[in-house]
């Protein structure tokens, strides 16, 4: 039985469990990684929107860092660009080429009209990883010297965390490159520290004066 949606196969599965059995390793870990792939697609699309409504309700941008949002614009670009510069390998690539297309339509044209040499950019995707180790950098060195992450949004970087540790198990399960495995490696070490200092740094809340009689 061929039952097989958007890339993945759950034909193994539900044919395990119609026999009230578990599936076995080899059937379920791919089956998750595709899932888990697509859940960071959909997830990488509003992954900023916490810090964007912090932002918002706060009306500042206190201790954060701009030359940290300014590296990790840059990062994105790149790796976008080399995606769409590539031909799909599968439904997955095609979703994350899509999604990717809708975040930078307005750079993406200039790539895709050839005005730029694409080995340039194969060159400036291998250094993807170290742009995006050196746009957290100023932001932990930002909130360590005032120790505090002002308007820096937890639940974005617990989402970048997230992330990161799913693109490894992700990448080990597709064997992908083992550069695009330590890239995210050092993102779960990045963003980690990041999550700690918001942590550590998070003030307690005032307490409240008893009335008087």
């Amino acid at each position: 039985m061929e039952l097989e949606i958007l890339g993945m196969n759950f034909a193994c599965v539900l044919a395990a469990l119609a026999d009230g059995k578990i599936p076995e390793k080899g059937c379920l870990l791919p089956l998750a990684s595709k899932l888990l792939g697509y859940g960071i697609v959909a997830a990488s699309t509003t992954v900023k929107l916490p810090q964007i409504l912090k932002i918002l309700k706060h009306g500042s941008v206190r201790g954060l860092s701009v030359a940290s949002f300014e590296l990790e614009v840059v990062g994105n670009y790149f790796g976008c660009n080399h995606l769409l510069l590539l031909p799909a390998n599968g439904n997955q690539d095609m979703v994350e080429s899509f999604t990717c297309l809708s975040r930078y339509c307005g750079l993406a044209p200039i790539v895709l009209g050839g005005k730029i040499d694409p080995a340039l950019f194969e060159v400036l995707y291998a250094s993807q990883h170290a742009i995006f180790f050196c746009a957290r950098i100023p932001q932990i060195w930002k909130n360590f010297t005032n120790k505090g992450t002002g308007e820096l949004s937890f639940l974005t970087c617990f989402m970048n965390f997230a992330g990161s540790i799913v693109r490894v198990f992700t990448s080990i399960q597709e064997k992908t490159p083992l550069s695009v495995i330590l890239g995210s490696a050092i993102g779960i070490v990045m963003n980690g520290t990041l999550l700690g200092q918001i942590v550590m740094y998070q003030k307690p809340a005032p307490k409240k004066e008893k009335k008087r009689d």
